[in-house]
């Protein structure tokens, strides 16, 4: 198999578990414990920072655009595509930035991500309604990225040491 073939199976493969993530997500219901609008642990999360982590860049944005469009497109919720793919976005740019620094842990950098993305999610929201009144949920979604930064980031860890680097054929 040729290794742009390759490339294109690992990030479909990575695409379908981070949308299959997102969906099994979506059905534990964390508004229970903490009673915000919106609020997920972020399990795709664990796809995006492993691409980073051992693929490129590039392939992380295709995997996450690819995951916001086929999730929006299944969920049959296409308003839900702004909120997603800007908060995404968002993370992605921040943790693809925080990654390349010294010293700071997949822990440090999944809160950043988990933080990034609930400002994207506040940002869409404001553009969407035409309003600031989202702001009211920022600083509460933050202090929730703590915990489903931390939990993420533990996982992401694990995830980023015990799968190994894919390795690339000579055809």
């Amino acid at each position: 198999m040729s290794g742009s073939i390759r490339r294109l199976t690992r990030c479909a493969v990575l695409t379908a578990l981070a949308l299959a993530l997102s969906v099994a997500e979506g059905l534990v219901p964390l508004t229970i414990l903490f009673p915000l609008p919106g609020l997920r642990l972020g399990l795709a999360n664990l796809v995006t920072v492993y691409a980073l982590c051992r693929l490129s860049g590039r392939e992380a944005l295709l995997i996450l655009v690819s995951r916001c469009l086929l999730g929006a497109l299944l969920g049959g919720n296409l308003m839900s595509l702004a909120f997603s793919l800007t908060g995404g976005l968002l993370a992605l740019g921040t943790m693809f930035l925080l990654l390349h620094m010294r010293g700071l842990s997949l822990f440090g950098v999944s809160v950043a991500g988990a933080a990034a993305h609930n400002t994207g999610q506040i940002l869409a929201a404001m553009a969407v309604l035409g309003t600031r009144a989202p702001l009211v949920y920022l600083p509460p979604l933050l202090l929730c990225s703590l915990i489903t930064g931390t939990v993420t980031g533990g996982a992401c860890i694990l995830l980023v040491h015990r799968v190994p680097q894919p390795l690339e054929r000579k055809s």
